[in-house]
C-alpha cells in the first residue's frame, strides 16, 4: 500500500466519523464515542495505544497492524470531539517537513 491509498482511507475515515456527530448515539460506535466526549475519547485513544505499544513488542506484526488501525482511528475521533481537524494536523505536519526531528523537538524546549 501506498502513503496515497492510506491518504484515502484516511479521508473517507473522517468524512464517516465526521457524518457521525450529533448522530443517535444507538446508531454506531462512533456516535456513542463523540457523545462521551473529547475527555472519554483520549482516555479510549491512549488504551490503544498502549495496546499497540504491547503489540509492538511482540512478534505478531498482524497483532500490530490491527493495534495501529484502532489508535488511528480513536486518534481521529478524539481529534473530531476536540474539534481539531485532520488539515490541521496535517498542515502542522507540513510545517515541520524539511526540519530535523532533533531540530524541531530542541525549538519546542525553547
Amino acid at each position: 500500500m501506498t502513503s496515497n491509498t492510506l491518504g484515502v482511507v484516511l479521508d473517507r475515515l473522517c468524512k464517516t466519523i465526521e457524518a457521525r456527530k450529533g448522530a443517535a448515539t444507538d446508531s454506531s460506535y462512533t456516535a456513542q464515542l463523540l457523545g462521551r466526549g473529547a475527555e472519554h475519547c483520549a482516555r479510549k485513544f491512549g488504551e490503544e495505544a498502549v495496546e499497540a505499544i504491547i503489540a509492538a513488542t511482540g512478534d505478531k506484526p498482524e497483532e500490530l497492524t490491527a493495534e495501529a488501525a484502532d489508535v488511528l482511528y480513536h486518534l481521529l475521533v478524539t481529534l473530531a470531539a476536540a474539534g481539531v481537524s485532520p488539515d490541521a494536523v496535517a498542515a502542522a505536519l507540513s510545517a515541520r517537513e524539511g526540519t530535523s526531528g532533533l531540530d524541531e523537538k530542541a525549538a519546542r524546549k525553547s
